[in-house]
């Protein structure tokens, strides 16, 4: 279970005392969020239990109070943590009043118990959580397989439905059912059957909710309150069959696990006239799912003497991405596995031609590689120091230089190919490696470079980097206090801040700069701390603002 304001209340090393909200405990919580903004709500997202000692606010004012609490629940704050014995002794009446009004959980922090404490019990609840539904998640996995190997779709649909207790159902092309499991879900799914046929007008793959269709016989399930998810099955355009997966609620992420598993596994059963490289697609991408989810001896059961000792080597990460790839915004992402094309459909395009050329170079020097589309890119992992590697980076080499003088770098155009190479790394480090592929990916992007090795990631300036709508949109939020004091006339402080960070602090030099003693310095500097809420002697602050500075300066 995740963990909830009872959860917390109850652990004997916290000490929490409720003060309102005593039957709105079972609720859960997403996060444990330390802020002293007199307004905080901008900054959640909802599911936050938010820890106060209200140093910037007046916490016995009633009418301050249920303003400030009645924010916090509009915003999906679940919880407010107030700690005695630092800016008040007790609980102040009003905050109290205004959490029981607006039914905020208010819950008291003794002096002896940190912030910090309370932060890591989520924390720790939550990786508990996610650690049971991922084992969870693996085990339905080896069961779905081991079900499918032994009684084929039949025996995979019973093992589906129980790991998530419901039902499931399996539909051909026209939409009729092919199995089902239990036997009482076959007269519930016939009618979907109409859904399932709106679902295979959509580009593969593809998936929906419903709910309606009435139920089975049995008086146990005549109500029809089931939420069902289709999903298209195959790895064509068009699907070639679709499953209906049938719940009381929406799926968790154990749940969701097994469903995915049932996915590729009935895509590999039902696609029988496909060649077998599709089929061996399929296994490369849940070999790769496997090595990223930190799983390497199950990846190597599965593969068994496919890839030799490819996962027991040193090997490198390479993630690959077209321009058009980038710039097909609307077009449907094709499923991890699909063949490699380009935007012409041509299976020799921009990431095709990189996959032969990694798969040449291996079979020629007798290597073994690991080739997987995956989605929008291409993921090739192979030997460290091996044939493939040096081929994808001489193959990238020769199009840079093909590279017209006068050609915009950054961004590429429809027949760009971009690539991120990973440092040497080994399977139960697969994850990282493949971070640094797509790190090195994007670092090659805003440069204008064919191909980066991560090693070379910090090479030259950072500030390229900063061309982001994301870092711009932060540096934007992160100054607009200071540029709406100053739009009023009260003292450049932006400036102040941008002379007083590029002189290192040095309060003399940086009020020259600006043509202020250095006490009109100062005052400013405990303006922007005022405003911002934040404390200029932390670096991180320092660092942040500087690069907000340059990240919105002027070209």
């Amino acid at each position: 279970m995740p963990p909830t304001l009872a959860s917390l209340v109850h652990h004997s090393a916290l000490k929490l005392t409720v003060r309102a909200g005593e039957d709105r405990l079972d609720v859960p919580v997403r996060w444990a969020h330390v802020s002293e903004l007199a307004d905080p709500v901008p900054y959640m997202e909802g599911g936050e239990l938010l820890l106060i000692t209200a140093l910037q606010l007046d916490a016995e004012d009633p009418e301050a109070m249920h303003r400030y609490v009645k924010r916090l629940v509009g915003a999906g704050v679940v919880g407010l943590g107030f700690a005695v014995g630092v800016n008040y002794d007790h609980v102040p009446e009003a905050l109290v009043g205004a959490a029981r009004q607006e039914g905020l959980p208010l819950l008291e922090v003794p002096r002896r118990t940190p912030f910090l404490a309370i932060s890591k019990a989520v924390s720790a609840a939550i990786a508990a959580e996610q650690y049971r539904a991922v084992t969870a998640g693996f085990a339905a996995q080896r069961e779905l397989t081991r079900r499918t190997l032994t009684d084929g779709p039949e025996g995979l649909l019973g093992a589906l439905a129980a790991q998530v207790d419901g039902w499931a159902a399996l539909y051909d092309a026209s939409g009729a059912v092919v199995a089902a499991a239990p036997e009482w879900a076959g007269r519930r799914a016939a009618r979907l059957t109409a859904d399932v046929q709106r679902l295979r007008e959509r580009p593969a793959p593809a998936s929906s909710v419903v709910g309606g269709g009435g139920g089975p016989e049995n008086a146990e399930h005549t109500e029809n309150t089931d939420r069902v998810e289709l999903h298209s099955l195959g790895t064509s355009r068009r699907p070639r069959s679709a499953l209906a997966v049938g719940t009381a609620a929406a799926l968790g992420t154990a749940e969701r696990y097994a469903v995915h598993s049932a996915i590729a596994l009935l895509t590999l059963t039902t696609e029988r006239s496909r060649s077998l490289h599709e089929a061996g697609l399929r296994i490369d991408a849940a070999v790769l799912r496997m090595l990223l989810a930190g799983e390497p001896d199950h990846a190597r059961t599965v593969a068994g003497d496919l890839y030799g000792g490819l996962l027991d080597a040193p090997f490198r990460m390479i993630v690959a991405e077209s321009g058009a790839a980038r710039n097909r915004a609307s077009t449907a992402a094709p499923a991890p596995g699909d063949p490699v094309t380009d935007a012409g459909g041509d299976p020799l395009g921009t990431l095709g031609a990189l996959a032969e050329v990694a798969e040449t170079a291996a079979a020629r020097s007798g290597e073994a590689v690991l080739v997987v589309p995956d989605g929008e890119r291409l993921v090739v992992l192979a030997t460290d120091g091996g044939a493939a590697v040096a081929a994808c980076v001489e193959h990238a080499a020769a199009l840079e230089a093909a590279r017209p003088a006068a050609e915009p770098r950054a961004g590429g155009d429809e027949e760009s190919l971009v690539i991120g190479l990973s440092a040497p790394s080994g399977p139960i480090a697969a994850a990282t490696a493949y971070k640094q592929a797509q790190q090195a990916l994007s670092v090659a992007r805003r440069r204008g470079r064919v191909c980066v090795e991560h090693e070379h990631v910090a090479a030259g300036s950072v500030l390229p980097l900063l061309a982001d709508d994301a870092v711009r949109a932060f540096a934007d939020g992160l100054l607009r206090a200071l540029r709406d004091h100053d739009a009023t006339g009260r003292g450049d402080l932006v400036a102040s801040v941008r002379a007083w960070l590029s002189r290192h602090g040095q309060w003399d030099a940086a009020a020259a700069d600006l043509g202020v003693h250095r006490h009109t310095l100062r005052y400013r500097m405990r303006r922007v701390e005022e405003i911002l809420g934040r404390s200029l002697d932390d670096p991180d602050v320092r660092m942040e603002l500087w690069l907000a500075l340059k990240a919105t300066a002027p070209e």
